[in-house]
Parts: C-alpha cells; structure tokens; sequence
C-alpha cells in the first residue's frame, strides 16, 4: 500500500468515526459500482448519505475538498443513483467530507452535505 492510500484508509475510517460520532450508522465501505467506488454509505433516521472522503496531510496540493471536481461529482452522482436504485433507495443525497491532519493527530472535518444538487 502506497502513502496516498495509507492516507486515504485513514481519511476513510476517521471520517466514519466522525459520521458515527454525529448518530450515523455506517452502513457500507468502499461500495463498488459500475461508475465507481462509493467510500462511505450511512444512514441517518432512516436516510441514506453517499459519503465521498478526501484526504490530505498537507495544504501543499491545496485542500482536500478542492479535488471534489465537476467530473468526480458527476460520477459519483450516478455511482450513489446505481447503488440507490440496486438497494431500493428512496431518500439519498451525496455528502463529503474533507479530512486534514496525519494519523495519530487530531484531524479538521469538513462535511459538505448535498454536493451534487443542482448537476446537469
């Protein structure tokens, strides 16, 4: 396993700690689909979030959030409406969550909820 994904587990599990933390249930990781892998699937009262985690150590390639691009929001759209019509899924939305720090430190959470509203 390479750093970037020795970081990305990371991002991945302390953002499912932070989901769990705020009453989510972490239903599904790493969920593939046709249009792509799906890093978090979790519920909450009986809604389901499609969570894409991005990771970073540094700011030197910019934050984390800033690699959600048009095209990777757009593929995860259509791998959570996959995943939503495979499972019978009424009410979803896709979210992510932006994760900075280094494993064995506490690590700055941003979660940005609904990202895909609004695609063509």
């Amino acid at each position: 396993m390479n750093h970037n994904q020795k970081i990305g587990k990371w991002g991945e599990q302390a953002a499912a700690e932070y989901l769990t933390a705020r009453g989510y249930e972490i239903v599904e990781r790493n969920a593939r689909t046709p249009y792509g892998e799906i890093d978090l699937v979790a519920r909450l009262e009986g809604f389901t979030v499609f969570v894409e985690v991005k990771a970073r150590t540094t700011r030197s390639f910019g934050l984390p959030e800033e690699a959600l691009t048009p095209r990777k929001l757009r593929h995860m759209r259509a791998a959570a409406g996959h995943y939503a019509a495979e499972h019978e899924i009424d009410n979803w939305q896709c979210d992510a969550i932006a994760v900075e720090g280094t494993p064995g430190t506490q690590p700055r959470f941003e979660h940005f909820e609904n990202v895909t509203a609004g695609l063509e």
